[in-house]
């Protein structure tokens, strides 16, 4: 896509004319929101609900704001994730909704339901065709590659694995089934543990390929793994694990393919909306946050991804860093602050990944309100 795309920006000042919910009606009705949805769509809003412990993820009074915004259109939207591939308070639908509902997402403050769009572990997905570089199919939720439409709330933070947290990874990370994050984070079967292991069979049970043997601990064959992740969900206690072994650069290219695989079909029925405040060093799945690495900026609504996170990674390089916080380098003005705070990833990698797919351009024009 050579042409330039269109992001609006909100600053975060406000007045007794204008608050904050009035911005983010504004931003959404600028990307389009009335043209987008009608009476009998089905619009997943998909957020992250926080870890336990964890503070920086969107209020949910802003997600509301959001959601009635939507529902003027005649659309029902609900609000979704997946469950985690790791082991924490949101790898099942039970536990995840009960932290969701204890981070303030509850009906009686969003006025929309809950709906965790992979199932109980995390196998319901539906297998979506992308003729990809790394995947010519890939596994997305069952409940977001069922929506007719998609508003995608993102906080924009650093990531440990892919540089910065933004639409992208939001959707090609956050709609993956289980088996798709596995794909995406690892290259090899998952490993035990064998010094927590009860040797209890679960995992036995629950492995489709019959990869899995137990002695005095479990022991997973790599040459009969699939890579499904299902006895990651199913292990009592915990010790059966991802491989972290896969290289950024691919890691970003797979979950490039998984946003491709979740937003196909939904062409003309996407808005990105990304809060750019509390720009923590690490992504909301940890059961904490650090201190942000600069100022909160603002608020951003377009309907193209790869320039909505372009945009919002110029605005957090071009501030003033804090010191004092995990930013050790690019505390100045134009300085790289997410190498400053993980030096070995090159964030970039996905923005051009995504626009070598056709799935956005990272020229933009930048429009405030």
């Amino acid at each position: 896509m050579d042409d330039k795309s269109v992001v609006w920006f909100a600053d975060l000042r406000a007045g007794s004319r204008q608050n904050l919910f009035d911005k983010i009606g504004a931003l959404l009705e600028k990307a389009g929101v009335k043209d987008r949805f009608r009476k009998g769509h089905l619009v997943a809003v998909k957020l992250h609900f926080g870890e336990k412990g964890n503070a920086s993820f969107i209020r949910p009074v802003f997600v509301r704001r959001v959601v009635e915004s939507i529902k003027e259109t005649g659309a029902s939207p609900f609000l979704t994730d997946t469950n985690t591939l790791y082991v924490g308070t949101r790898g099942n639908s039970p536990d995840h909704l009960k932290t969701a509902i204890e981070n303030g997402f509850d009906y009686a403050v969003v006025s929309a339901p809950l709906i965790i769009a992979d199932g109980l572990r995390g196998d319901s997905a539906s297998l979506v065709k992308i003729g990809g570089k790394h995947f010519k199919e890939v596994g997305i939720a069952k409940e977001i590659a069922s929506a007719d439409g998609l508003v995608v709330l993102t906080h924009f933070k650093c990531h440990e694995l892919t540089g910065f947290g933004g639409a992208l990874k939001n959707i090609g990370m956050g709609s993956a089934c289980r088996e798709g994050k596995l794909a995406q984070h690892s290259s090899a079967a998952p490993v035990v543990d064998p010094s927590g292991c009860a040797a209890c069979g679960d995992c036995v049970a629950a492995c489709p390929a019959g990869a899995i043997e137990v002695g005095a601990a479990a022991s997973i064959s790599e040459e009969a793994c699939i890579g499904c992740g299902h006895c990651i969900a199913v292990c009592p206690q915990g010790t059966i694990k991802i491989r972290w072994n896969e290289s950024a650069g691919r890691l970003q290219e797979k979950m490039v393919e998984h946003f491709e695989g979740a937003v196909k079909g939904k062409e003309g029925r996407c808005v990105y909306l990304t809060f750019v405040t509390q720009v923590s060093p690490a992504c909301d799945c940890y059961g904490h946050n650090d201190a942000p690495i600069v100022g909160d900026i603002g608020m951003l609504a377009s309907n193209d991804p790869v320039a909505i996170d372009q945009a919002a990674a110029d605005l957090v390089n071009g501030s003033e860093g804090f010191r004092g916080t995990a930013l050790s380098t690019g505390h100045e003005s134009g300085g790289d602050k997410f190498r400053g705070v993980h030096p070995d990833i090159d964030w970039e990698a996905q923005l051009d990944y995504a626009s070598l797919r056709g799935l956005g351009s990272r020229r933009y024009v930048f429009k405030k309100i």
